[in-house]
């Protein structure tokens, strides 16, 4: 039995996922409107395959439940997944971590033994230095606990494919009990299982994430030296870069690719933190540092770049909110940042459209003061220029619309 605290992305993939693997799962969320829809067999956000999943196993395998202490009885594996997002220094918040432990314990009234399993994205040391020390005292040092943190590697619009696909799963554990029950809860996958120290296992899924945002700056300063210098063909040059064997079919060429910058949730998060972490810890990544200060110019480079020209009473179509296709996640999206700076250089007349994320930017961003429209081709029609900031698949028609210009900021064309 399997209870997991959050149903997010990442919270709703482990543990539909889990119940797919014939375990009894219950769900735990704080967010009454999510529950609600789940409840009538939906997903609260875009993820091919998975609300199929949902309605094969909701309310047979997977309940999502406010009885929190009957689920904490029924079960021998806690998972967290909540968000654990970055504050003003770049530090992991962990108070809705903390915020579910404390319910799991206080649901505690028997001696079973049982593993605290942090989903959540937490810096190198986290669990050693801040969970395991918070779980002591609140227990008196029980032995009837053991914490571990498991990270994930899910990428939005892809989770359920990655979820049973994975490469590799990650315990991070001192406990042998704790290890050998979480092994054992996922021998059925057939999966390289790899057992390391908790702060191996939190390292690890920074060292993929960090890299991620690298290579996405990387990638970015290049188009603007590129374009600094004139007379280069931006997306021609990276797609021969691409060609390269060390490359090419290895897929990492969605990352060394030019863009709007990194967004979403993890990468943002996860860069900061890190960063955070180690300089709290004695020593400043100079090229993390950069990373993040690439990351945070490019949309006034953007901007600067689609209002070229134009003047102040001029239309300007944004055609993308998400901050990736096949999501319709707008967290620390690119396109939020694009439009205001584009806001505070004085043109206030914007319209814009995304295939998935349109409801999800108007309930998340109320204020900005921007028309949402229901169609690509009506962007068109309003603006006076019009630019590409995520790349949606159906953008590729847009040229065909007439001859607006257009400032493709993704190099789709």
């Amino acid at each position: 039995m399997v209870t997991v605290f959050g149903l997010g992305f990442v919270g709703l993939t482990t543990a539909l996922g889990f119940a797919h693997l014939g375990y009894k799962v219950y769900g735990v969320d704080v967010d009454a409107e999510r529950k609600a829809t789940l409840r009538a067999g939906n997903l609260p956000f875009l993820e091919k395959h998975m609300d199929e999943v949902l309605r094969e196993h909701l309310n047979k395998n997977f309940f999502v439940t406010d009885d929190i202490k009957s689920a904490v009885a029924d079960s021998e594996i806690i998972y967290y997944c909540v968000g654990t997002p970055y504050s003003a220094d770049g530090s992991a918040d962990l108070k809705y971590l903390f915020s579910a432990v404390d319910m799991t314990i206080n649901a505690v009234s028997d001696e079973k033994f049982r593993v605290l399993v942090t989903k959540s994205t937490i810096p190198p040391s986290t669990t050693a230095e801040k969970i395991i020390p918070y779980v002591d005292k609140k227990t008196g040092g029980s032995k009837n606990f053991a914490v571990a943190n498991n990270p994930e590697f899910l990428r939005e619009g892809h989770c359920w494919e990655d979820f049973l696909g994975a490469d590799r799963i990650v315990i991070g554990c001192d406990n042998e009990k704790a290890r050998e029950k979480l092994v054992k809860l996922y021998a059925p996958m057939n999966i390289p299982i790899k057992c390391v120290t908790p702060s191996t296992g939190e390292f690890i899924k920074y060292l993929s994430n960090t890299l991620l945002a690298t290579l996405i700056s990387y990638s970015n300063e290049m188009a603007q030296v590129a374009d600094t210098i004139g007379d280069i063909e931006v997306a021609e040059a990276f797609k021969i870069l691409h060609m390269d064997k060390r490359w090419n079919h290895c897929n990492m060429t969605t990352y060394v690719y030019p863009g709007c910058g990194y967004g979403g949730y993890c990468l943002p998060k996860d860069t900061n933190a890190m960063f955070a972490q180690s300089k709290a810890k004695g020593f400043e990544p100079q090229i993390l540092k950069n990373v993040i200060e690439t990351n945070n110019r490019r949309p006034a480079t953007i901007a600067k770049k689609i209002v070229k020209n134009l003047d102040k009473h001029s239309t300007i179509g944004i055609l993308g909110l998400s901050f990736k296709p096949l999501s319709d996640d707008v967290r620390d999206t690119p396109a939020l940042r694009i439009i205001q700076e584009i806001l505070s250089l004085g043109y206030k007349n914007i319209v814009a459209y995304d295939p998935a994320a349109n409801e999800e930017f108007a309930k998340r961003y109320p204020d900005v003061p921007i028309k949402i429209m229901s169609t690509a081709r009506e962007v068109y029609d309003a603006a006076n220029v019009i630019a590409i900031v995520t790349a949606w698949n159906e953008f590729k028609d847009v040229p065909n619309f007439g001859d607006k210009p257009i400032i493709d900021c993704r190099y789709m064309f």
